[in-house]
């Protein structure tokens, strides 16, 4: 979002902004308090919220920002558009001076600065030298077409939409305070040079006493003359940039929370295509890792999204195949993700049932890794004799911990550990999912009988998207 500059650098040009589709206009700790100190200025209350509307619609045309004025069309919503003016106090000569010796003390001032960020610690050394770069209350002067004696709706808009510019140059800012980007910089080169040619520069640059740049005694290396000699952008001087760990760590308390995360797509990503003319490792499939990176790309999407949850405790390989083999349907990914898991294919597709009625927890249910203890099985014989009037209950039998098979059906309820009951029905001589588990023992056995066979093709695990 660079404007165009004027010949001497000291006007620049912003092209009209788009309409602002919610969310806040600043996302810097520099344009919040631009828009603090017109919201502190602004005597009416509604004239700030309609300006603020007007912002958020697109209402301001082009801004061209120059020392101690901002000026835009601005129209209202019945088209009739007004020039707005805003105005601000340039800095002098001597400010100016004391200013460029500040910044010069630290290069991560001028890093910051030429990272199109507003360091903190600069303003603060600069309104201790008396020096306001960001406005105060009434240091905003509105002048408008439309004749309000206050800040009208106009140029509350226009205030908003250079909140904007700011969050994206602070240059900005620095050119309604009197100087342009390229006068500031070259500046900063002047006065950098300057201290390591003289004799108090030489002493600074070589850690010596008194060296400490703008009067400053002992000044360090990270934040005297030599860590300034360090700043990116300046002639004659090379090193590395950094800002002292010390600044670093006093930011910390000063600089805004981060900001929201952004919304994630509607969909996963394309997984990336191995299809090239160089073959692959020996042992490396290329389909293979398509297929992991798609489901990767797929899980990622989910723990975005909310559909998963990042505190879910990790799937073991044997259950992470099981969940790879109810997603994919080519058969030789099940014949190598059976391989792996220790399982044979019909074993494997047994758990792929399972997987898909209630993931993890069917695993477990599939593999009877739970006996229950002696009262978890006094409550569940209980259940059984709830769920069914006299005359309509089957008969039961315990065949094994936690499972009551149903005589002469072919079918079986299990108990699960989260108390649930998954239905099971007899195949080949193998037990096998027969559909949804349910709290209800009777309607659990009432979705096996009506016909249900392992779940939905999607796959879940507690209810969830499961691939």
């Amino acid at each position: 979002m660079r404007g165009n500059a004027g010949r001497d650098g000291e006007e620049r040009t912003f092209a009209a902004l788009p309409p602002v589709q919610g969310g806040a206009f600043a996302r810097t700790w520099w344009g919040r308090a631009w828009l603090k100190a017109l919201e502190d200025t602004t005597l009416d209350n509604k004239q700030l919220k309609q300006g603020r509307r007007h912002a958020r619609a697109g209402a301001v045309g082009a801004v061209s920002v120059r020392p101690g004025r901002i000026t835009a069309m601005v129209r209202d919503p019945d088209g009739t558009a007004y020039r707005s003016d805003v105005l601000f106090q340039e800095l002098s000569e001597a400010e100016w001076d004391t200013l460029v010796d500040l910044a010069v003390d630290s290069a991560g001032h001028i890093a910051a600065l030429l990272d199109r960020e507003m360091p903190p610690h600069l303003v603060e050394d600069a309104a201790a030298a008396g020096i306001d770069l960001l406005p105060g209350i009434g240091d905003l002067e509105p002048e408008c077409g439309c004749e309000a004696w206050d800040h009208c709706p106009h140029t509350v808009a226009l205030c908003h939409q250079v909140a904007r510019l700011l969050d994206e140059d602070p240059f900005v800012l620095l050119l309604m305070r009197g100087r342009g980007e390229r006068a500031v910089i070259e500046a900063l080169q002047e006065r950098s040079a300057a201290r390591l040619a003289g004799p108090e520069g030489a002493a600074g640059a070589a850690g010596g006493p008194g060296g400490g740049p703008a009067g400053r005694p002992g000044g360090s290396s990270a934040s005297g003359a030599a860590g300034a000699s360090d700043a990116p952008g300046v002639s004659g001087v090379s090193g590395a940039p950094g800002v002292s760990a010390e600044e670093a760590f006093a930011a910390g308390g000063i600089l805004p929370p981060l900001p929201a995360p952004p919304v994630p797509s509607a969909a996963p990503g394309e997984p990336p295509s191995l299809d090239t003319e160089t073959d692959p490792e020996p042992g490396v499939d290329p389909t293979a890792l398509e297929f992991l990176a798609a489901d990767a790309a797929a899980r990622a999407h989910r723990l975005l999204t909310g559909a998963a949850a990042f505190d879910e405790p990790p799937l073991t390989p044997a259950q992470d195949a099981v969940r790879l083999a109810a997603g994919s349907p080519v058969s030789w990914h099940l014949t190598r993700l059976a391989a792996g898991s220790g399982r044979n294919r019909a074993e494997l597709d047994l758990a792929v049932r399972a997987w898909r009625t209630g993931g993890r927890a069917a695993l477990a249910v599939l593999a009877q890794e739970w006996a229950p203890g002696p009262e978890a099985l006094r409550r569940a014989e209980t259940r059984l004799a709830e769920a069914w009037d006299a005359d309509e209950r089957p008969a039961l039998r315990s065949s094994a911990p936690a499972c009551w098979t149903v005589d002469g059906t072919g079918l079986q309820l299990r108990l699960g550990e989260d108390a649930r009951w998954w239905p099971y029905r007899e195949r080949n001589g193998t037990w096998s999912p027969a559909g949804p588990p349910d709290t209800d023992p009777a309607a659990a056995l009432a979705g096996a009988e009506g016909g249900a066979e392992g779940g939905t093709e999607g796959g879940t695990e507690g209810g969830a998207q499961v691939g």
